[in-house]
């Protein structure tokens, strides 16, 4: 034990003995992973996780509508259902699969259950690259009280469902195998890496490890993540599902994709069970910012949101990130004074993403309040075509800000804030 903690000294004062911009440049050297060679693959999962999360599910009318939507945001896959769950559905699938593109996959959801993973392939089967999604539990947990079933009988069914998926789809189609609850399986990690396994050895072509519920930090996912890519094959195309109980699901998705997964799948809004799954949007602008190559239509965020809102009847908070009416306000003095300073420059102070970049009709909004300064009066009236100088502006802040508290503390608008400025040209 002393002879750790001498060690751990040691190790100290060698870190101590280089120079401070040293230690700085290793530091942040140890910061930067290194951004993956494979591209994201965004598989959508609003058709279905979405859809079926809805207080009223979309006819086929809407779903298609939403998919054709996905096909301009540019996914490269979308799941369009779970086609044994009921009649409309099935239909709903087959008629979307007809209209796919060619180069977009098209996956149906079953459990590992032979009829249900024949009526997937019937739904699907002449999409032009079709693929069967099979899913069955994984974690100890589940596995006991709820499957109640040895991990012997799993791995059995596991084997069987996947192979005669694979027997179905044949060299037209893929396979994906998820192992529902992966988040769980922390105490028998190794046995969920020997399902995933199984299922690669009998035909999966992806296995997805999905958050099934989120209910821990970020980091522990992703290091589980991390155990299951260096356990199995190299080429292993590994697939990530979160979901947002604790409202992580991005951080994990976007941390997952860094850890080696190369499909993500998301949902239009965050919708999904409960409260939702990973919101495409965030990944996206996240891996965008980091300097991934995210091959999608970012100029159709905005309006694709605007959409799912519409025909989901889900209306989007205001703060939500990107795309919420309010995220590109400033109110704050001291913020309005760094946005004015860098709105011509590429990165804002107080910006996060372009809002052009996704499609939204306007740039950084300043509003005024009484926590304003002189900065947001200036920007308010010169944006609004007014000749007024920043010393103009100082001198107007207090009357404005004034004005605000006596109405309660409420935003003013601008034909408040003209008026008050009007007064002020005419006692100048």
């Amino acid at each position: 034990m002393k002879q750790d903690s001498q060690s751990e000294n040691e190790s100290i004062v060698r870190d101590l003995s280089v120079s401070e911009d040293q230690r700085n440049v290793k530091f942040f050297s140890d910061l930067q992973t290194p951004i993956p060679k494979h591209l994201p693959f965004f598989m959508d999962v609003t058709l279905r996780d979405g859809n079926q999360a809805l207080r009223r599910p979309w006819n086929l009318e809407q779903k298609e509508t939403i998919f054709k939507q996905l096909l301009k945001l540019g996914v490269q896959g979308i799941e369009v259902g779970f086609a044994s769950s009921n009649n409309q559905e099935f239909e709903a699938c087959k008629y979307l699969s007809s209209i796919a593109p060619d180069n977009v996959v098209i996956s149906s959801l079953s459990r590992a259950v032979e009829k249900e993973i024949e009526v997937s392939w019937k739904a699907i089967r002449f999409a032009p690259k079709p693929r069967i999604h099979i899913v069955y539990p994984v974690s100890a947990f589940t596995i006991q009280n709820v499957l109640k079933i040895t991990p012997e009988k799993v791995l059995e069914k596991i084997s069987e469902s996947v192979a005669y998926a694979k027997s179905l789809v044949g060299s037209k189609g893929e396979v994906q195998f998820s192992g529902e609850h992966f988040g769980d399986s922390l105490e028998n990690l190794d046995f969920a890496a020997e399902a995933f396994q199984i299922a690669l050895n009998n035909g999966a072509d992806v296995v997805n490890l999905p958050n099934t519920v989120e209910r821990y930090r970020p980091w522990l996912f992703v290091s589980m993540v991390k155990a299951v890519v260096n356990l199995l094959p190299e080429d292993t195309r590994i697939s990530i599902h979160t979901h947002n109980d604790l409202g992580m699901a991005t951080a994990t998705t976007v941390e997952s994709y860094f850890a080696g997964a190369v499909q993500l799948e998301t949902a239009l809004n965050g919708l999904g069970e409960r409260a939702g799954n990973t919101n495409t949007y965030e990944v996206a602008i996240a891996l965008h910012n980091c300097g991934v190559e995210v091959p999608l239509n970012f100029s159709t965020i905005y309006e694709t949101s605007r959409l799912v809102s519409y025909l989901s009847e889900i209306p989007i908070y205001e703060k939500a990130p990107l795309i919420g009416e309010d995220v590109i306000s400033h109110r704050s003095g001291i913020h309005q004074d760094g946005v004015a300073k860098t709105r011509h420059l590429q990165k804002g102070a107080y910006r996060a993403f372009d809002a052009a970049l996704i499609g939204r009709p306007e740039g950084d909004r300043i509003e005024f309040t009484n926590q304003s300064g002189k900065s947001a009066v200036y920007c308010i009236l010169k944006d609004a075509g007014e000749n007024i100088t920043l010393e103009e502006a100082g001198r107007l802040q207090p009357i404005l800000k004034k004005i605000s508290e006596d109405l309660g503390r409420r935003e003013l608008t601008l034909e408040e804030i003209r008026i008050e400025w009007n007064r002020l040209l005419r006692a100048i």
